[in-house]
């Protein structure tokens, strides 16, 4: 796909979804993470794949996974579209085609558009992280790299990595982190605890974390955001605030702007490293690093 101009700017708090469809059902993913959308390719089966995955195919010399996505969201009994398309996508530093019944069109749309899946319909195991209102019609933003752990639970953010790092005691350094995952939050709880970090606050978006940093400061009359707090950590895709915007926002507030802030994403990639430069990040790593994460928090908190 050709870059569009919101791959060249940094927290305006917006995105690009390419909108696509499984069963008639209407699905989206960031167009950050689309590199290509290409006509289905003959697919080579692999024995005791998961069954999620249809096989491989390669395309311009590199082998690549496919993932049915009708397998992906449980649906049965339905007939293939004869527009079927294939999405080629890179994160998490790996790259994944997924096979959808088409793709439509992509929309550009602010992150507070987005509304959080209510508890009572999307259940503990849902892979949608946002729900888009278009018209009459709504669009799922999907969880794709809940859909890769499940199908490569390798490809996750992995705890024995930070064990190796050994015993530290950092009881008393209080981390903010933005992270809109459940699945996401669980894991980086369990392994920022075995690190020695367990002074966490968690928030589901970057509006959120905000909101609570700037109550902190306005209740301190030295205005030294530093005694409360020594780092900030955000995901990138979250509904309501991205990272980038966070990010932007903590570092024009005076008050705030001594903070360091790290972004863990799974969009950290060296054509886009340049969006979190521009708002002040501290440091960028790509999920699932969470050693290297760890290692980096030690220098910038100390």
């Amino acid at each position: 796909m050709e870059q569009t101009g919101i791959l060249l700017e940094s927290g305006t708090n917006e995105l690009e979804i390419v909108e696509f469809e499984v069963a008639n059902n209407k699905f989206g993913i960031n167009v950050i993470k689309v590199k290509e959308i290409i006509q289905p390719l003959p697919v080579v089966f692999v024995p005791h794949a998961h069954e999620h995955v249809e096989g491989i195919i390669q395309l311009r010399g590199e082998v690549l996974p496919v993932v049915d996505m009708l397998k992906v969201l449980g649906i049965k009994d339905v007939e293939r579209s004869p527009q079927q398309k294939y999405i080629v996508a890179e994160f998490n530093k790996q790259r994944v085609v997924f096979h959808v019944d088409n793709v439509t069109q992509i929309h550009r749309i602010s992150w507070d558009q987005i509304e959080k899946p209510s508890d009572m319909y999307q259940g503990g195991a849902s892979q949608v992280i946002g729900v888009i209102k278009q018209n009459e019609q709504m669009i799922l933003l999907l969880d794709f790299e809940r859909i890769m752990v499940e199908i490569n639970p390798d490809s996750g953010i992995n705890v024995e990595s930070v064990k190796k790092l050994g015993k530290r005691d950092r009881s008393e350094k209080k981390i903010i982190i933005a992270e809109d995952s459940p699945l996401l939050r669980k894991l980086l709880f369990d392994t920022m605890n075995e690190a020695g970090y367990v002074n966490l606050d968690f928030f589901e978006n970057g509006r959120d974390a905000y909101h609570y940093l700037e109550t902190i400061v306005k209740a301190d009359p030295s205005k030294d955001i530093t005694k409360h707090v020594q780092m900030v950590i955000t995901d990138i895709e979250m509904p309501q605030m991205d990272g980038h915007h966070l990010t932007r926002k903590i570092k024009e507030n005076s008050d705030l702007a001594a903070l360091p802030v790290i972004i863990f994403s799974s969009l950290i990639t060296d054509d886009l490293r340049h969006k979190g430069e521009r708002v002040g990040a501290e440091d960028q790593i790509s999920k699932p690093e969470i050693a290297e994460l760890i290692l980096r928090v030690d220098q910038l908190i100390l």
